[in-house]
Parts: structure tokens; sequence; C-alpha cells
């Protein structure tokens, strides 16, 4: 998935989407992070690689980018 220990970005949150995440981790009674990760997997599985992947701008993050087919174990 990804490494725990570095942050990466920290994006600035509508008020809408940090009360939604909030709500979603206390209902799996997981962190705000964990319950974030929960999120982008399931939008990985929703959009396809197809379109996604020759739109990307930085073709250096592939390896651990969970649109890619083939991800870094």
């Amino acid at each position: 998935m990804y490494n725990d220990k570095k942050r990466f970005y920290t994006p600035q949150f509508s008020e809408m989407a940090c009360v939604t995440v909030r709500r979603l981790a206390w209902a799996l009674n997981l962190s705000m992070p964990k319950a974030v990760d929960i999120i982008i997997s399931e939008l990985s599985s929703a959009f396809s690689s197809s379109v996604v992947c020759p739109q990307c701008k930085d073709k250096t993050k592939c390896k651990v980018c969970g649109f890619n087919q083939n991800p870094a174990a």
C-alpha cells in the first residue's frame, strides 16, 4: 500500500470532504488516513487505468500508483 512513516502531501480538503471522511473513519473504527486509503483504493477500482494513465503528468510514481495494473509489492 504505502509507507505509513512518510508523509507525502497534505491537501486542503473541503469541509464536506473532511466531515465525510471523519464519519467514514468512525464507522469503520479507523484513523482518517486509513479511511482515505480505502476511498482511494475504491476509486482506483472505479476508474480505468486506460483512461487515467495517458493523462498522467508524473510517470516516476507508476510503481506505487493505484491505477497501475502491476503495482510494486
